[in-house]
């Protein structure tokens, strides 16, 4: 259950930024809402997932994966290219995230 929370938390949050980008400084009216929707369902999942996580460990997760994903999102729909540094460093966050999931004796309560 905490780790569906905050994958749900972080779903919403990377529709929300995806969203962001689409709503073209909140000019376009559905995107601005699913914006507005998808950030408020995110903070309020994130909110109940930390009953189980550590701030600091569910704040990591969260926004390491919603990196992650919105960079695959801004390359797949919206043509934004990755250089050689950027992906690395999208690299090492998965492996922060790994190491946290798999050897962090704090990363649930």
């Amino acid at each position: 259950m905490p780790y569906l929370l905050l994958t749900f938390a972080i779903l919403a949050e990377t529709i929300g930024t995806a969203a962001l980008q689409a709503s073209s400084q909140f000019t376009k009216m559905a995107p601005s809402l699913i914006v507005v929707i998808s950030y408020a369902l995110a903070f309020f999942l994130l909110s109940h997932a930390l009953r189980y996580f550590p701030v600091g460990i569910a704040y990591a997760i969260w926004s390491g994966l919603g990196i992650v994903f919105i960079s695959v999102i801004a390359l797949a729909v919206f043509g934004q290219k990755l250089d050689l540094p950027a992906v690395l460093g999208i690299g090492l966050i998965i492996a922060g995230i790994v190491v946290i999931n798999l050897f962090s004796k704090t990363a649930t309560h």
